[in-house]
């Protein structure tokens, strides 16, 4: 299956460059280009794609804008959010307003294939100079004007896993900690998910620092 990608930037050459990594992959295709917030809002409802590189300084809606009106209306595309700036709080208020990743643009080639394969999978996906201290720092201390999702219909092992979802764990770490099988702790994972009505492990992620199930690391 060919993954659809919408390319969400207002510079046309960075644009050019992400539609020339992406196409010379089989299992990708540029199905559109956007060089604001407001366009990528609209191409995404209007061409259905499965990922939505967004940037996020852009003109007349900004990147984080745009996420959140794709997420509120209802688009099933996955939005991984690019940018060259390193700063926390464009991080938090991406990942509360429904972004599925983070990642500045000084990836190589092949690193940002990989970051659109796993963004459409559904995994959790954060610029490694940012995913500890934005986990442990500012999503603990920016609370998300909405309530978090209640946990009453969590069994008892599902909340465990969402508490390793929170530590960042991979589901071959959460087997291996927990003594489960890979498979029995996807089935978890999905559960998780679907009962708290999330849209990936991200989210799950911000879930799990909102109701404190995740401790804060020591310097």
């Amino acid at each position: 299956m060919t993954l659809r990608v919408v390319v969400a930037d207002d510079q046309a050459l960075v644009r050019t460059g992400f539609r020339m990594i992406i196409d010379a992959r089989d299992d990708l295709e540029v199905v559109g280009e956007a060089s604001d917030g407001q366009e990528a809002v609209r191409l995404t409802r209007d061409l259905a794609p499965d990922v939505v590189l967004m940037d996020v300084r852009m003109p007349v809606v900004d990147g984080i804008e745009a996420t959140r009106r794709i997420v509120d209306h209802g688009s099933p595309a996955r939005v991984l959010v690019l940018t060259t700036w390193d700063v926390d709080s464009h991080v938090v208020n991406a990942l509360r307003a429904g972004a599925s990743g983070f990642l500045l643009k000084d990836i190589r080639p092949t690193e940002l294939v990989e970051a659109i394969r796993l963004t459409a999978r559904g995994d959790a996906l954060l610029a490694p100079t940012v995913l500890s201290r934005v986990l442990d720092r500012f999503l603990r201390t920016t609370p998300d004007p909405a309530p978090p999702p209640s946990l009453k219909d969590l069994s008892g092992r599902e909340r465990e896993v969402l508490t390793l979802i929170g530590q960042a764990l991979s589901n071959a770490e959460i087997a291996e900690r927990l003594g489960l099988s890979e498979a029995t702790v996807k089935n978890h994972v999905t559960a998780v998910l679907r009962k708290l009505a999330l849209r990936d492990r991200v989210q799950a992620v911000v879930a799990a620092y909102d109701h404190g199930l995740v401790e804060p690391r020591r310097p």
